[in-house]
């Protein structure tokens, strides 16, 4: 099992994608704060960064569709501004001011455990 996380060296983590992707992180702390930790408890939990906000099947494999940013993410950030759980914003939809809202899940049925 890897080395256990903490919610600073996750939100380092979280910061370098959004960096890297050119996204921009949920600016409500409160709400950050708590997807930090949900993917931290995953990560001591399973060994990897499983969206918290969805049903896990408790191995990488199986779960390889879900593993932070999830494979969802990038058509979720088109075509609503950001992904599934909030996390990540595209700058344009960052900049309306305007907090995310629920949307569809992408994950076919036959992925959920």
């Amino acid at each position: 099992m890897p080395l256990k996380k903490t919610t600073e060296t996750t939100r380092n983590f979280v910061e370098a994608v959004a960096k890297h992707q050119g996204w921009k992180l949920n600016s409500d702390r409160e709400f950050l704060d708590s997807i930090i930790t949900g993917l931290t408890a995953t990560y001591n939990n399973y060994g990897y960064f499983r969206c918290p906000c969805r049903d896990s099947w408790g191995t990488r494999e199986k779960d390889a569709d879900i593993v932070c940013p999830c494979e969802y993410c990038r058509p979720d950030m088109q075509e609503y501004g950001h992904c599934y759980c909030g996390l990540f914003l595209t700058a344009d939809f960052a900049a309306g001011g305007k907090p995310p809202s629920s949307i569809p899940e992408r994950r076919p049925e036959n992925r959920f455990p």
